[in-house]
């Protein structure tokens, strides 16, 4: 997927006098096409340009970053995270339901592997490859970056409406589904593998 550029982003006056209406938008959007919950404590909330977009956004107004290299810096950092050619990147959020008890709580995701998670449609299975897997990485806390690779074959799957697809974790006594996926959601993610072909052949 083409990746974000400086020209892509507001200056940080501008974007701060329509946060509010940016903000609104985003969520509207997560919620439709990006966010899916799986059970109490799991979510998964699917990257792309225009998610990414807004993240970049937060993250200058915060850090009241405006110098040409430092705001290239996180660029190429957040371009990292968009989805690839075959491939479907999310971040996996993991809720805390007592802080008080942080650590005790996280204690229990410490061997999560990626081939726990899985994307489901019809009778196939695809599971998870979970990028943050090294030991600092389960440390730092309730947020990991998981990929799905979904090759062409598999990836008509996705806008196959009458093959129901969700998502299931299955880790320890951690055994839940997602709601079937809307055709929007997965229309959505089929796009993502779709841009990133097109600018996969327009580099060649």
């Amino acid at each position: 997927m083409r990746p974000l550029t400086f020209d892509d982003l507001l200056p940080l006056s501008e974007y701060a006098g329509q946060r509010h209406e940016f903000f609104e938008a985003n969520q509207r959007y997560l919620d439709r096409y990006r966010r899916i919950r799986i059970g109490p404590s799991l979510t998964l909330l699917f990257e792309n340009r225009q998610t990414l977009w807004f993240r970049v956004q937060e993250l200058l107004r915060v850090a009241r970053l405006v110098e040409p290299t430092s705001v290239q810096q996180e660029l190429d950092l957040y371009n990292r995270l968009l989805p690839r050619r075959d491939r479907l990147q999310a971040a996996l959020l993991i809720e805390v339901s007592d802080q008080a008890r942080l650590s005790q709580e996280l204690a229990f995701w410490q061997k999560i592997q990626g081939d726990h998670l899985r994307l489901c449609i019809g009778d196939q299975d695809i599971p998870a490859l979970l990028v943050t897997c090294r030991p600092e990485d389960r440390c730092v806390g309730t947020a990991h970056w998981v990929q799905f690779a979904v090759p062409p074959a598999q990836r008509q799957l996705l806008i196959d409406f009458a093959q129901p697809a969700r998502f299931e974790m299955r880790y320890a006594s951690y055994r839940h589904e997602s709601p079937f996926l809307s055709d929007e959601v997965r229309q959505s993610l089929h796009d993502d593998l779709q841009m990133s072909d097109k600018d996969a052949q327009a580099s060649a």
